[in-house]
């Protein structure tokens, strides 16, 4: 029997187109289940049978499905068969760049995998930074380690084709947005996950592992991106040669002069190279070929710099263990030394003692009350002592119980946004956890709520029921098409129109706010439909101290009016 299994990946939050596909159904009518195209609700898919999914019969030639978690989103890996022909996975755009579409054909070989690629409608890398300037595609093993399969250069037509090999058995495939092709780990950009096919051949096996991916300016955490070449070289340089240019200056950046100079001179040789071969017009074959070589040899410098830097942390360690020892080692002789001196005079005491025998009762006497000031002291030492244990005892406590409410606010706040998200799209930010619905949950240029916005907030409703302290500010925006009159009133009645909702689901008045902001808080350019689009929303602010904060003020609405106008 097949089964589906998650693999965790950490970073990407769902897409609203994700989450609009999610709940397009009523809870009266939801869909079929498909094990291939169903997107991950953000918690881990249960094991179900693929006979019950598909109709199908079991057999070996059946595709096994396993979900590899990427930032609360789900794409699948599968275990191709050797020598079993071909078969064929096709690719999704994530919600960084959801228009991309395409396939893979693996091929299986003698020993390898044949992997040929074509993706479409991928846009310029430069979208996400500066230092974005190529794809690479990954492949994800079942047990994380991710392979760099090499760079999606522009085809024609808009197509982006890319034909490797890989030894690799059982792996997902992933496109992420990076600084030059030589990458050895993976940036949290995944624009594009592999989706299987109910035709992917394949077996079962299980998958259990975690993949890290960089944060976006990992490889530039010692130069900013508008100071890498790329940002100011001529817009006609070849690509190979502008990431040879950041590659160089990356490693620079880390600190390759002083751990890894030889490999750094290598790589600056052949970008002089490539640099040369452009300025005498050698075409691109050799201007690729330097400058794909400076490019990898300055990887390679980055890297051994990296193992170096914690080579020399891990020897500055091992060298202050080793002087505490022998601190501690030279102390002990000392406190043996000292002991000695002292039992000898001891010994030189006890023997004038002796000596002295007229003095004999005087010095009992003082012995004797020496002995009662030492057990007084002894007494006064032991009461101070547990004074201070009682203390320590009781500010340990407060501070148990002080991080056990800050825990349970924390894991509180967790759960409500997970379950918020099942809903509509939820982020976690200062204010509170801001829950988003889009435009088109509303009638065209109206403010009544249609019967999936209507659905949705009763699952709301529910939700926020189980949790009474909560506060809820509702927040309209429109775009900046019409006048500002226009839009004010059309953002207060279309907030107006959730709060209402919401009241009328059980949910108290007094916990409950709505305020319209027109066109004044755009999260997107105006100047696209795609960007008005965007603005067009209704923002559901879920505060309270119940999760840790308080509502902050919202953004102030403008106040110049003009005559109404038709928004979309």
């Amino acid at each position: 029997m097949n089964k589906i299994l998650v693999l965790p990946l950490l970073g990407i939050m769902f897409s609203a187109a994700l989450l609009a596909q999610d709940n397009s159904a009523t809870p009266q009518n939801p869909p079929a289940p498909n094990p291939v195209q169903q997107p991950n609700t953000g918690q881990d898919a249960a094991p179900q049978d693929m006979n019950q999914q598909t109709g199908q019969n079991t057999n070996k030639d059946q595709m096994p499905i396993f979900r590899v978690t990427v930032f609360a989103r789900t794409t699948k890996a599968v275990n191709y068969r050797q020598h079993g022909g071909s078969t064929t996975v096709d690719f999704r755009g994530t919600d960084l760049m959801p228009e991309i579409g395409g396939h893979a054909k693996v091929d299986g070989k003698a020993g390898h995998l044949a992997i040929n690629t074509e993706l479409t409608h991928l846009q310029p890398a430069t979208k996400f930074g500066g230092q974005f300037l190529t794809y690479v595609l990954w492949a994800i093993t079942p047990e994380g380690r991710a392979v760099n399969l090499g760079e999606v250069l522009p085809g024609e037509n808009g197509k982006d084709k890319l034909d490797v090999t890989t030894d690799l058995q059982a792996f997902g495939l992933i496109v992420t947005a990076e600084p030059y092709y030589s990458v050895t780990h993976p940036s949290n950009k995944v624009v594009a996950e592999n989706i299987l096919r109910q035709e992917t051949k394949g077996f079962e096996e299980p998958i259990d592992a975690k993949f890290d991916v960089l944060e976006g300016a990992q490889y530039t955490i010692d130069v900013p991106a508008d100071q890498l070449p790329s940002s100011k070289a001529d817009a006609k340089a070849p690509l190979d040669l502008l990431e040879a240019r950041n590659a160089v200056a990356i490693a620079k950046a880390a600190g390759a002069q002083q751990y890894a100079a030889d490999s750094l001179a290598k790589s600056e040789d052949m970008l002089q190279r490539a640099e040369d071969y452009l300025q005498r017009k050698q075409g691109r074959t050799p201007i690729g070929t330097a400058a794909r070589g400076a490019t990898q040899m300055a990887e390679d410098a980055r890297v051994l710099t990296l193992r170096r830097k914690e080579q020399e942390r891990l020897d500055a360690e091992r060298r202050a263990r080793q002087e505490a020892q022998e601190k501690a080692e030279t102390d002990a002789r000392a406190a043996q030394a000292a002991a000695a001196q002292a039992q000898t005079q001891s010994d030189e005491d006890a023997r004038r003692r002796a000596e002295a025998e007229k003095a004999q009762a005087l010095a009992q006497q003082q012995q004797a009350e020496a002995l009662a000031q030492q057990q007084k002291a002894e007494a006064e030492s032991a009461a101070a002592r547990q004074a201070a244990e009682e203390a320590d005892r009781q500010l340990a406590e407060a501070n148990r119980q002080r991080q056990e409410a800050i825990r349970q606010k924390e894991e509180m706040r967790a759960r409500l946004l997970a379950q918020l998200n099942q809903v509509l799209q939820t982020r976690d930010t200062a204010r509170g956890l801001v829950v988003s619905m889009p435009d088109v949950l509303f009638d065209f240029n109206k403010y009544t709520l249609k019967s999936a916005a209507r659905e949705r907030l009763a699952r709301i409703s529910g939700i926020v029921l189980a949790y009474p302290d909560l506060k809820l500010q509702i927040e309209g925006h429109t775009d900046a098409i019409g006048s500002d009159e226009y839009n004010q009133k059309l953002s207060e009645k279309r907030a107006e129109a959730v709060r209402d909702y919401i009241v009328s689901s059980g949910v108290s008045m007094n916990n409950v706010a709505a305020q319209g902001l027109g066109k004044a808080d755009p999260v997107a350019d105006n100047g696209t439909a795609a960007g008005r689009a965007l603005n067009r929303r209704v923002e559901m602010i879920v505060s309270g101290d119940v999760i840790g904060n308080q509502t902050a003020p919202p953004p102030q609405a403008g106040s110049d009016q003009v005559n109404p106008q038709p928004n979309p």
